[in-house]
């Protein structure tokens, strides 16, 4: 693997169907599954390392975002990737740019209510990024469901070539999704955090029981000790919910200064399946 600060370094690294894993770094097991996935189609896997401005609100996290890049490459490497994009500002955003991509109305829906902007910080990068590493496909975790989506309506309604791809939820031994702002939480916070996947996990079972009800699946979690931002239960594309289809339960909260965000994907043609995902696992 190459650490490659340019785009003509990347294609100068790089032939054939590039798979590609945008991330913002502090790398860990979740980043690593996706690595693995991209690179199980067989040509090079290119990872991006950009922590980007855009997508940071005036309140948020963008100087103490975690960043160290000689850990980034070392797992990065060990999960299959071919190069290691880590750009500066000025390569992503030249003099002069001006450009910004707005995905449309789910952008201000869900985290966009506490975030705006956000989506099109994100939806502007990728895009950009497509256009410097040129993939045919591109991984993006379930964790992150809103964006996913949107990033999949952003390929399709600009009709960028690129395929994109969702990869499942990597978990902690309690259940929750590993994510690189978990090193924020203090101990009694990561406790409580366990309460979030623990919300999940209720609905889900209460699903895999044969409750179809909007309301009542709502109703299962118990959501004492969370600042909570929101519960809510869609369709998969986000649209209303319709209890004939795959839905999916997403909840976004607040421990201290540190947000959190997870979903669960309720199958009615598989209803167990929620409810495994999300259980306890013993300690690797």
């Amino acid at each position: 693997m190459i650490v490659a600060q340019s785009a003509d370094e990347v294609r100068a690294a790089v032939d054939g169907a590039v798979a590609f894993v945008p991330t913002m770094g502090a790398l860990h097991a979740g980043h690593a599954s996706l690595i693995r996935l991209a690179a199980g189609y067989g040509g090079p896997v290119v990872v991006s390392d950009f922590v980007n401005p855009r997508q940071f609100g005036p309140r948020e996290d963008l100087e103490r975002y975690p960043r160290d890049l000689e850990a980034d490459a070392a797992i990065a490497a060990a999960a299959g990737a071919d190069v290691l994009y880590a750009p500066d500002v000025a390569e992503v955003y030249p003099e002069g740019f001006a450009t910004t991509v707005d995905p449309g109305p789910l952008a201000a829906d869900l985290c966009g209510r506490s975030r705006p902007g956000h989506f099109a910080g994100v939806a502007t990068v990728v895009v950009r990024l497509y256009g410097l590493v040129r993939p045919t496909r591109a991984v993006f975790g379930r964790k992150d469901y809103q964006q996913l989506v949107l990033m999949q309506r952003v390929a399709r309604d600009l009709a960028l070539g690129v395929e994109v791809i969702p990869a499942a939820t990597v978990r902690e031994a309690d259940g929750l999704a590993l994510s690189s702002r978990n090193r924020y939480l203090d101990r009694p916070e990561r406790e409580r955090a366990a309460r979030v996947p623990g919300a999940l996990r209720a609905a889900a079972e209460a699903f895999a029981d044969g409750e179809r009800d909007a309301a009542a699946l709502l109703a299962a979690p118990d959501l004492d000790g969370l600042d909570l931002e929101y519960l809510e239960l869609r369709a998969d594309d986000l649209g209303p919910h319709d209890p004939e289809r795959r839905a999916v339960l997403l909840i976004a909260c607040r421990l201290g200064a540190t947000r959190l965000i997870d979903n669960v994907l309720l199958d009615p043609d598989h209803p167990d399946r929620a409810a495994l995902e999300l259980a306890a696992k013993e300690p690797a």
